[in-house]
């Protein structure tokens, strides 16, 4: 199946491709997402760093004569790469490729074909990351420079660590518009009222709607096929036939409103037999969203008592006949 070009935003840029050879619904990180996860990732290495630091302090501080100046130079050496290093290598790690900003962000680190990245891996990011481009020990300037560059012309938006380490970053979260069901036309409304859905399985009604939700991104004539064949489906399982042609989508849309009025009504009806016969297990009005009061037209009748009619002797025995009781309105 044939999908219309992507939008201009940039989605499914990434380029993975699962086992099947099925492309993934997978946007690359581009160079604002990523810079407001490094701000992120900067405050809580700043963060961290003031932590370790007054525990490093401490612990020198403790030993009196026994700690010199260079002692404390490597220590803070040591803290420092430790914190450049260090925290981006373990928190992609235990957390799945991701550091806090990335997490905040909604950015995973990869491997260039999908999979899980490793941690040779996220140590040369790191590397290449301190040496090159933040904070950029090398030429900070020019490898500031150089990073942005690459990162604004490579197609999946990688920065030099990427293309060294063989990784990608990649969002974790969909960027799809949600779309609401195309509506019924108004002529084939009196007939969709007419249908028999007893056979319309959950299954079939689930890709009617996704093929209705994104019939606009598929392009002819895979969209003019896919639809026929779902409505031969649909109306292999529903009565009666549609009374005039008509696209297929016409058909579907009538057949999915349907079957959503039927469902809403059967829950609306449910719920009104629920608070008549047990009001204090209905939730009050205010705590549900849209909801309404139930219309007085299907509340409960209360039963009528049952009372004794004499019936009339038997004139065969001689005797009154044993007395019957049944339920008259009250």
């Amino acid at each position: 199946m044939r999908a219309q070009p992507p939008p201009p935003s940039g989605w499914a840029d990434a380029g993975l491709v699962s086992g099947e050879a099925v492309e993934l619904d997978v946007r690359a990180a581009r160079l604002g997402s990523r810079v407001l996860a490094l701000l992120i990732d900067l405050v809580s290495q700043l963060v961290a760093a003031l932590l370790l630091g007054a525990g490093l302090s401490l612990a020198l501080l403790s030993f009196g004569d026994v700690v010199d100046g260079a002692l404390f130079g490597a220590s803070q050496t040591v803290l420092v790469i430790l914190v450049l290093v260090g925290y981006p290598v373990l928190m992609e790690r235990f957390l799945g490729g991701r550091t806090l900003g990335k997490l905040a962000v909604g950015l995973r680190v990869v491997r260039a074909d999908g999979g899980p990245v490793g941690v040779g891996q996220s140590l040369t990011r790191a590397l290449v990351g301190v040496a090159v481009e933040w904070p950029g020990l090398v030429l900070p300037l020019l490898s500031w420079a150089a990073s942005v560059t690459v990162m604004l012309t490579d197609p999946r938006g990688r920065r030099l660590g990427d293309l060294v380490a063989g990784t990608l970053v990649v969002h974790t979260r969909g960027a799809g518009i949600w779309r609401p069901a195309p509506p019924a036309v108004p002529p084939l409304l009196g007939w969709a009222g007419t249908l028999d859905l007893t056979r319309l399985d959950d299954g079939l009604a689930l890709a009617v709607r996704q093929y209705l939700g994104r019939v606009h991104q598929l392009a002819e004539p895979d969209r003019t096929r896919l639809g026929r064949e779902l409505w031969a489906e649909v109306a292999a399982v529903t009565s009666p036939p549609p009374p005039w042609v008509a696209p297929a989508p016409a058909y579907l849309a009538a057949v999915l409103a349907e079957r959503g009025r039927r469902a809403a009504y059967r829950l609306g009806r449910t719920r009104a037999v629920t608070a008549t016969l047990w009001p204090e297990l209905a939730p009050p009005l205010a705590l549900v969203p849209h909801a309404r009061p139930a219309p007085a037209a299907i509340a409960l009748r209360p039963a009528a008592p049952a009372r004794a009619v004499p019936v009339q002797p038997d004139p065969v025995r001689g005797h009154p006949a044993p007395i019957n009781t049944e339920r008259l309105p009250g």
